[in-house]
């Protein structure tokens, strides 16, 4: 392939839209702008989201309910779900990426109950709930508490 070869695709060059020059271009008269209205004037802008007067679509729709934005949100796994360790084994924030149970290591992680579990781990976490703390013990393993970010 040279300079001398290269080719512009069909279609990446289109010609621009030449408005206001007579009836036989087709975009005569009115300039592909209609007839009257606010959109048919030189300098008109509209600002976003209005709707030519009737209530706007953000201001028709009830507001309700409260947001926390300091909110502590968890990544939250099983007991079930840590028999993918061997037993003896170490779960910790980076472990648990690897396996793919949470995308990012700086995510909070809690523990919840459901399933059983027999073999003895050492589980570190942000938070545990008491049913998965006893399951944790039961087995052998500890739950060792994070610190919060």
């Amino acid at each position: 392939m040279e300079l001398y070869n290269l080719e512009i695709p069909r279609g990446a060059k289109k010609k621009r839209k030449r408005v206001g020059r007579g009836p036989g271009s087709g975009h005569g008269k009115t300039s592909c702008r209609g007839h009257n209205g606010q959109r048919s004037r030189s300098g008109h802008s509209l600002k976003r989201g209005f709707e030519g007067g009737q209530m706007p679509l953000h201001r028709r729709i009830p507001k309700r309910g409260f947001t926390n934005i300091f909110k502590k949100e968890y990544c939250v796994l099983n007991v079930e779900d840590l028999r993918r360790f061997q037993p003896g084994e170490i779960v910790n924030i980076e472990t648990l990426k690897e396996k793919g149970f949470i995308k990012h290591v700086s995510d909070r992680v809690k523990i919840l109950g459901r399933g059983d579990l027999k073999q003895a781990l050492t589980v570190f976490a942000h938070k545990f709930s008491t049913s998965a703390r006893t399951k944790i013990e039961a087995a052998g393993g500890k739950a060792e508490v994070l610190p919060s970010h």
